[in-house]
């Protein structure tokens, strides 16, 4: 079952109007043909929008509503990646996989031992680049809402950005030399104390890691530290982690 996405507006009670790329790419690449069902989400709300083409025109795909499946598709919680920037490559492969493990919204984050450094120009079209993996990611794995990427922050701003969230997580590969370290017997506290409805900010260190003075700030702003085990993780890999096991949690 294919799915696109709409805007609000284009849903009009029993009619559903498909228009820009996605007009192409059902016609032309995908080939399908008038009856053939698809499933439509507006972005916003937990639903699926099941309908028929109808009938093609030069610029829409015009559809009949079949039927609304109200299936929660979505997680309970709203899951916000905090991503130091790592090299573009991985970047996109954390999206990609955040997106379909159920992320709400993707941060980069400018940190210290950031490799990369975009200036204004980049950030534009890395984001607006990043944006449409995120959507791509978002069809594939039949998400009800395509996660936002946000703009770069600073490491202060993604700080205040995360000081209202319900639980704040900051997994970190020297936790244990912090004074009252948990372990990971603390990290499956955590994970197993999370509850429906809550909003839970990870932040994931870039290729170098946390420097230590953004781990004292962290703690300053009352966010919590946590193991991830004995191995040192890619960044590309924690932050998965982080997400499969919240997942797991909010699932069960």
């Amino acid at each position: 079952m294919y799915r696109f996405f709409v805007e609000p507006s284009q849903i009009q009670d029993k009619r559903i109007v498909i228009t820009g790329r996605d007009v192409n790419h059902i016609r032309n690449v995908l080939r399908m043909r008038i009856g053939d069902e698809i499933a439509v989400s507006n972005g916003i709300d937990n639903r699926e929008y099941r309908c028929g083409i109808e009938e093609y025109t030069e610029d829409e795909v015009i559809c009949s509503l079949r039927f609304i499946k109200e299936d929660g598709v979505e997680l309970p919680s709203r899951i916000y990646l905090f991503q130091g920037i790592p090299k573009a490559d991985k970047m996109e492969f954390i999206i990609q996989k955040a997106v379909e493990l159920g992320v709400y919204e993707i941060i980069p984050v400018a940190m210290k031992r950031c490799v990369v450094r975009l200036d204004e120009h980049k950030s534009k079209s890395r984001i607006a680049r990043w944006q449409g993996i995120a959507e791509a990611a978002a069809k594939q794995s039949r998400r009800a809402v395509i996660p936002q990427i946000h703009d770069v922050l600073t490491y202060e701003e993604a700080l205040d950005h995360a000081s209202g969230m319900d639980v704040r997580l900051v997994p970190y590969e020297m936790e244990d030399s912090l004074e009252h370290a948990a372990g990971m017997a603390g990290t499956r506290q955590i994970i197993d104390g999370l509850r429906s409805g809550q909003s839970i900010a990870v932040f994931i260190g870039p290729e170098g890691g946390f420097d230590g003075s953004e781990i004292e700030a962290a703690i300053a702003r009352q966010m919590t530290p946590i193991t991830l085990g004995r191995r040192i993780l890619r960044t590309e890999t924690a932050g998965l982690t982080v997400l499969a096991w919240i997942m797991y949690r909010l699932e069960n």
